[in-house]
């Protein structure tokens, strides 16, 4: 089974619309929050420090599944659903008390911010995310 990176996002007041659910546009920024956990915490916890130097987005894709109010932090259950040389795809699940509320997909582009261009995936790169790859991904 493969594993999930999983990370609790806190809802802030400023992430409520008018009609007092967190913003669609906001779910966004929780995944980035969940990602940059596991991009700069978990990837430095297991020694590697080369995602800091860059990733970019290429693409978001976004279900969503029912509104989350302003409360407890929401769970995001991260794995990679597509690696390729110079690109992979995150896949996100978010649950809110435990029940699911979005789906989401991220292509992420490793990128070198010195010199202005995407750069492949190294070896240790591909070792890190490895643990995390869902070869029959459904989501």
């Amino acid at each position: 089974m493969t594993e999930r990176f999983i990370y609790d996002v806190p809802v802030r007041w400023s992430d409520m619309d008018a009609y007092g659910h967190v913003n669609n546009a906001r779910f966004l920024t929780l995944y980035e929050e969940a990602r940059v956990a596991m991009f700069f915490v978990g990837a430095k916890a297991h020694g590697l420090g080369s995602f800091e130097e860059g990733i970019v987005i290429a693409r978001h894709e976004i279900d969503y599944v029912r509104p989350i109010d302003f409360g407890d932090p929401v769970r995001i259950e991260m794995w990679v659903s597509e690696l390729r040389a110079a690109a992979f795809t995150v896949s996100y699940e978010l649950f809110d008390d435990g029940v699911l509320a979005s789906r989401a997909k991220s292509v992420c582009v490793p990128y070198n911010l010195v010199k202005g261009h995407p750069r492949r995936l190294s070896d240790a790169e591909r070792e890190f995310l490895a643990p995390y790859v869902d070869a029959e991904d459904r989501s």
